[in-house]
């Protein structure tokens, strides 16, 4: 077992959540999601610029497909702006878990935008993190309904994103994190006139929304790094580990814990998704000692 690239990946992750929890921080202070997106953009593709592009020039250019990159890049910038949404109106841990929904959907859909085959325990796991999201948004619950419709589509629309990354997985990864970066930047840069206010912020939350870069770039970059270093199926289950990172943010800088039940509902959405990666991972080490 590489324990490097578990840590790392973890790691990345948690830097990631720290990205969400500044991102919530900030749209609840009155600063549009889009102008948010638009610096966390906008940095990372600066840094990206800086740090990556004199070592590889003009070879992170290179795609086999333009087209799927643009694709990808669209799918992640709206992403992001429905997840900096659903921020805005639920807390960080309901928000991060309903996310989760998202690897069941691509299981789900896989059959057919993939053309994998139907197995009977990815509907079994996409069954069980329904249940999971109806007892977090059970009757007399707290949440916004808003937020959660949110939240489901924010999952839906990243589970179309891992499929178009899917896609693009011959070019380089910095190529496609390059291309990602760029994307987001150009397109919000053009949308930047019908949507700019500014915000009246102290330097130190200016300092805070030009972080959103750097930790978007830095956790990305270890997903990366870690991805090198080991097969994704042993990543997939440590991926789960993220809602300890959204819990203890939830907690420390907003305040808010969820109750029982919810954790129940994360629970069981988590357990899901790790049931399924733990089931395929079985798969494939059985075709694998077969071979």
């Amino acid at each position: 077992m590489n324990k490097n690239a578990i840590f790392i990946h973890v790691a990345g992750l948690w830097t990631l959540s720290t990205l969400d929890a500044s991102a919530k921080w900030l749209v609840l202070a009155g600063v549009p999601v889009l102008m948010v997106t638009w610096v966390r953009y906008v940095m990372h593709i600066a840094l990206m610029t800086a740090l990556v592009l004199p070592s590889q020039r003009s070879a992170i250019f290179k795609t086999r497909s333009l087209s799927r990159q643009l694709i990808r890049g669209l799918l992640m910038v709206l992403s992001t702006v429905l997840f900096f949404s659903v921020l805005r109106r639920l807390p960080l841990a309901e928000a991060t878990s309903l996310n989760f929904m998202a690897p069941l959907f691509l299981m789900a859909m896989a059959p057919w935008l993939l053309d994998e085959t139907h197995r009977w325990h990815r509907w079994v796991g996409v069954v069980m993190g329904f249940a999971g999201v109806l007892i977090i948004v059970r009757p007399g619950s707290p949440l916004d309904p808003v937020g959660v419709a949110l939240g489901l589509l924010t999952a839906l629309t990243f589970a179309f994103f891992q499929i178009a990354t899917r896609r693009v997985a011959h070019d380089h990864p910095l190529t496609t994190n390059y291309y990602g970066g760029l994307f987001g930047s150009v397109a919000l840069t053009l949308a930047l006139p019908w949507f700019w206010k500014t915000p009246e912020l102290s330097p130190g939350q200016w300092l805070l929304l030009m972080s959103t870069g750097v930790t978007g770039f830095v956790g990305h970059l270890m997903q990366i790094m870690a991805y090198s270093k080991a097969q994704a199926t042993l990543l997939a289950p440590f991926s789960y580990l993220q809602i300890i990172a959204a819990v203890a943010l939830g907690w420390l800088v907003f305040g808010q814990l969820p109750d029982l039940t919810t954790v129940f509902g994360i629970a069981l959405i988590g357990l899901a998704g790790l049931a399924v990666v733990l089931w395929e991972t079985r798969m494939a080490f059985s075709r694998t000692v077969k071979q």
